[in-house]
This record gives C-alpha cells, sequence and structure tokens, in this order.
C-alpha cells in the first residue's frame, strides 16, 4: 500500500496546533521565532511555502516539495524543535511522558497532513488558510490579518483585493478533521 507521504514532488496542506491550544503564537517575537525556525529548515532541506496563515493557537499551509523528496515529516521535526528552543522556558506543566522524550508543551504531537490532488483542492486549501482569520473571529476581514500569505498571494495573481469581503460570497472549505 502506498501511503501519502511515499508521494514525491506533491503539495501538502497542513495544520499544525499548540499544545492544549495554547497561544503560543501570539506576538511579533513568537512569529520572529517561527520565521527563523523555517528559514533555518528551508537552508538545509529545500521546499516551498505557497500559503500560510498563523493564529495565536495554530498554523495552516501549503508546502511544494521538490521532485524526489517526500520528507515533510522531518522538516517539522526540524521546525517545531527550532522554535522550541528558541522559546524561553516558562513555568509550563511538562507531563512525564513528554519528560521522558526530552519535549516541551509548545507543540501537539502530531499533525494533519494532506496530500493535494489538483488544482481545484490547491483552490479550496488556499481559500480556507487565508479566510480562517475570520472564521476563527480574530478579524472581520482576511487582508486585515499580519501572519498570512494572503497579499502575497495576490500580488501573484491569485486573489482579487476584495477577496473575502463580501459576506455574501460563499467560500468552499475543505473538509478537514485535523482541526
Amino acid at each position: 500500500m502506498r501511503y501519502r507521504r511515499d508521494y514525491r514532488g506533491h503539495c501538502y496542506f497542513f495544520t499544525l496546533v499548540t499544545f492544549d491550544r495554547q497561544p503560543m503564537l501570539r506576538g511579533t517575537q513568537q512569529i520572529a521565532r517561527l520565521r527563523s525556525a523555517f528559514r533555518a529548515v528551508r537552508a538545509m532541506h529545500l521546499f516551498d511555502v505557497p500559503a500560510i496563515v498563523v493564529l495565536p493557537d495554530h498554523l495552516h499551509c501549503i508546502w511544494q516539495l521538490p521532485d524526489g523528496d517526500s520528507d515533510f515529516a522531518l522538516r517539522w521535526m526540524l521546525i517545531k524543535r527550532n522554535f522550541s528552543l528558541a522559546t524561553p522556558a516558562t513555568e509550563e506543566v511538562v507531563s512525564p511522558s513528554r519528560r521522558s522524550k526530552r519535549e516541551r508543551a509548545i507543540w501537539q504531537r502530531r499533525y494533519w497532513e494532506h496530500r493535494i490532488r489538483d488544482e481545484e483542492d490547491f483552490a479550496r486549501h488556499l481559500d480556507y488558510i487565508h479566510y480562517n482569520p475570520v472564521k476563527h473571529g480574530h478579524t472581520q476581514s482576511p487582508w486585515d490579518w499580519p501572519h498570512s500569505s494572503l497579499a502575497a498571494c495576490a500580488r501573484r495573481g491569485w486573489y482579487l483585493e476584495d477577496w473575502g469581503t463580501n459576506p455574501d460570497q460563499v467560500l468552499v472549505a475543505p473538509k478537514l478533521t485535523g482541526e
């Protein structure tokens, strides 16, 4: 049986959630640490990030891996580790299981992963990513959320400047179980 991670050079949609949904990704310092972790890993293990949104307690993104490479698990492990190492220790309660694995209470252990099947699937996930701040009540317009790739995607011609601002506009969200 071929698992999704066995396909090489494809696009993947991911959802990562913080431990107990704590707002660990809120604030400019945390965002800077996350960007730094992404940059460091991308320098060692190439991948493109066509879309991303970072909310206080989770993030969604799409990655394009190079042909011949399907190791997104290594990349996520390194990103999570780099972010965790750069995050100052707090009085977080760490379970014995996490302590034995030298883990901190920053990230949920697992993440949601979905291989993008085609252009329509890509577009649905792109919309889902960029509308997520509105869905979760962080902003009224997706354009107002600062930790999103929406403006960059608009510069690529993927979005019109008023996308997501019309309350009558129907947004087709992908069927996700990971959030």
